[in-house]
C-alpha cells in the first residue's frame, strides 16, 4: 500500500490506517480475541498506522494494541493515541502536570517508553489557542515522553488554529462524502504548513457502506443508538451529524455510482485517500473481513468523475445548509 509522510513526524504511514475506537467501546462488544485478529489482519493487508485513545474503553484499546505489538515486534506500525477526554472538559485541566500523567498512563498501556504521536482529543475550543498548552506539549517532546504531537478536532476553525502552531505535526478531522468543509481551507493550509491530515469517520459511522436502511437498529451500547442527539459527545461524531434517514437515502444514490470491483465502503474510503492533503484515512473494523476490505480501498484506482460529481451535488442538495457552518 502507498505510504505517505505523516506531516512533521517524518514517519511514513499507510494511506489507509485503522481506527480502533471500536476495539475499546461504544460500537457494541468486541472480544480481545476478535480485536487482536483485526489488528493482525490489518497489518497483513499492508496497514502501518493505528489510531487509538486513552478514552477508548478507558484504555482498553491501547492495552490491546500494546499486547499485540509486544507479540509482533516487527510489525512496523506507527501508533497515534489521544489524550484529554477521560476527565472534565475544562480548559484549566490541560496542563503540563496532567499531560505528564496522561501520557505516562498511555505509555504504560501501550508498553512503550515514548509515544509515537499524541493528539489532544477534541478538547474545548479555547485550548487550541493557548500558548501554555503548546509549551507543555513541546516540553513532553523535549523530555522524551512523546516523539510528536498533534490535535484531533471537531471544527475547521480549531484545525486552522492548530496548523498555525510550529510544533503541530498532524491534525485529525472528520472528512467524508457527507462532510466536505475541510476541503475548503483545512487541507490546503495543512499542505502549505507541512502538517499531516488524518481523516476520521470516513464512512459516516457506517452510512456510506450502503448497508443500512431506515429501520436498521444498533445495540444500546453503540453510540449510533445513544448519541444521535449529541447528549454524550459531539453529535458530529455520530453519522457525521446528519439526519439518519437522509444519510441512508444519499448513500443509496452514491452506491449506484460505485465502479465495478469496489464496494460502496471501499469507494467512500478511496475517495478520501484521493483528496489532496490527506495523509491517512482511519476507518474502523470489527472483523478480519472488514479489515481486509478497508485496506483494499488503499489500492483502488481513482474513483470515477461521476462519483466525484455526485458527492458534491448530494452534499450541496441535502447537507450543506444543515452542517457546513456548524463544524
Amino acid at each position: 500500500m502507498e505510504q505517505r509522510t505523516l506531516g512533521r513526524t517524518g514517519r511514513p504511514v499507510s494511506i489507509v490506517g485503522l481506527g480502533t475506537w471500536q476495539l475499546g467501546a461504544d460500537w457494541g462488544d468486541v472480544s480481545e480475541e476478535d480485536a487482536r485478529a483485526v489488528l493482525a489482519a490489518s497489518v497483513e493487508s499492508g496497514i502501518t498506522f493505528f489510531d487509538t485513545a486513552d478514552a477508548y474503553g478507558d484504555g482498553r484499546s491501547e492495552r490491546i494494541i500494546g499486547r499485540f505489538l509486544a507479540d509482533n515486534p516487527g510489525a512496523g506500525v506507527t501508533v497515534a493515541t489521544k489524550m484529554g477526554r477521560r476527565g472534565a472538559q475544562d480548559p484549566a485541566q490541560f496542563t503540563l502536570a496532567n499531560f505528564r500523567e496522561w501520557t505516562d498512563r498511555s505509555r504504560s498501556n501501550l508498553g512503550v517508553d515514548r509515544l509515537d504521536l499524541v493528539q489532544l482529543h477534541c478538547p474545548p475550543t479555547p485550548v487550541f489557542s493557548s500558548d501554555a498548552v503548546y509549551d507543555a506539549l513541546d516540553t513532553l517532546v523535549d523530555e522524551g515522553a512523546i516523539a510528536n504531537y498533534g490535535v484531533s478536532v471537531e471544527t475547521c476553525d480549531e484545525a486552522l488554529a492548530a496548523i498555525a502552531r510550529p510544533g503541530t505535526a498532524s491534525v485529525q478531522i472528520i472528512l467524508n462524502a457527507f462532510r466536505l468543509k475541510p476541503l475548503d481551507d483545512v487541507l490546503p493550509a495543512a499542505v502549505a504548513a507541512g502538517v499531516g491530515v488524518i481523516a476520521r469517520v470516513p464512512l459516516a459511522s457506517g452510512l456510506l457502506s450502503g448497508r443500512y436502511t431506515e429501520t436498521t437498529s444498533f445495540a444500546p451500547d453503540d453510540h449510533r443508538s445513544y448519541n444521535r442527539d449529541g447528549s454524550h459527545f459531539d453529535v458530529g461524531e455520530t453519522f457525521s451529524g446528519i439526519d439518519f434517514a437522509s444519510g441512508v437515502a444519499a448513500a443509496a444514490e452514491l452506491a449506484e455510482l460505485v465502479p465495478s470491483g469496489l464496494t460502496p465502503a471501499q469507494a467512500a474510503i478511496a475517495w478520501v485517500t484521493q483528496q489532496s492533503g490527506v495523509t491517512s484515512v482511519i476507518p474502523g473494523a470489527r472483523s478480519i473481513a472488514q479489515a481486509g476490505s478497508n485496506a483494499a480501498a488503499g489500492l483502488a484506482a481513482p474513483v470515477p468523475q461521476a462519483y466525484i460529481d455526485a458527492v458534491r451535488w448530494i452534499y450541496d442538495r441535502d447537507f450543506r445548509e444543515a452542517i457546513h457552518d456548524r463544524w
